[in-house]
């Protein structure tokens, strides 16, 4: 089964290359993946984070393709500029009959995107908590307690969201250029959440990104 992030890869990677999308934009949330950047650069796109939601990527101005990772997908913007389930399904059908024509399939199409850009796990850790107001003072205390390494990495930047340029509520957290982690509250549920992304070598990668989901669990259990 494919991670909303790793489909929405693969769905921008084949936009990219069997469109024209020079000049146009791909987009997406501050949580999802950043390989929609790398995938924007080489195909000489504009590229656009938003915040969290589809109306916020709906905004987006000449979009060639939006995704967030929580399984929302715009694959035709110019006819339905919205999340789409069923242009996204048939888009899918076609990839992939696409693929299977040719002894392909598409994990092995991910493969090859991953060898392009590199690879890009990520993970996702949700606590459920008993009264909203506890995900703030979570927030709180991580900011006035600044965490200096997580998995045996040492932090090179910690950014409050709530004051970048697009304000919400959140961190974003890095351990060099390969590691990030977003922590926010939901927006449906008593939860908070955490977005772990581990750019390298798959196997390292996968293994770390699960190392560090475990750090905030431990992390978040002793404030509950």
């Amino acid at each position: 089964m494919l991670r909303g992030d790793e489909l929405g890869t693969l769905l921008a990677h084949y936009i990219s290359k069997n469109q024209a999308v020079v000049d146009r934009i791909f987009a997406t949330t501050i949580v999802s993946s950043s390989a929609l950047r790398k995938i924007a650069v080489n195909a000489g796109a504009g590229f656009v984070e938003t915040l969290t939601g589809f109306k916020w990527l709906s905004k987006t101005k000449n979009l060639a393709f939006g995704y967030e990772e929580a399984i929302g997908y715009c694959v035709d913007p110019d006819n339905v500029n919205d999340k789409d389930g069923i242009s996204t399904a048939l888009k899918i059908a076609q990839i992939n009959s696409e693929l299977a024509s040719r002894g392909s399939s598409i994990f092995a199409y991910l493969d090859e995107i991953w060898n392009e850009i590199g690879y890009h796990r990520t993970e996702q850790l949700s606590i459920r908590v008993e009264e909203i107001s506890a995900v703030s003072k979570i927030i709180s205390s991580l900011i006035s307690n600044q965490p200096r390494e997580i998995a045996g990495l040492s932090v090179t930047a910690f950014e409050d969201l709530s004051k970048s340029l697009n304000p919400t509520q959140g961190l974003r957290i890095y351990c060099g250029e390969s590691v990030r982690i977003i922590i926010r509250p939901s927006g449906t549920e008593p939860k908070l959440k955490t977005y772990i992304e581990v750019v390298g070598e798959k196997s390292s990668a996968d293994s770390l990104a699960l190392r560090i989901k475990e750090d905030f669990s431990r992390l978040f259990a002793s404030y509950c």
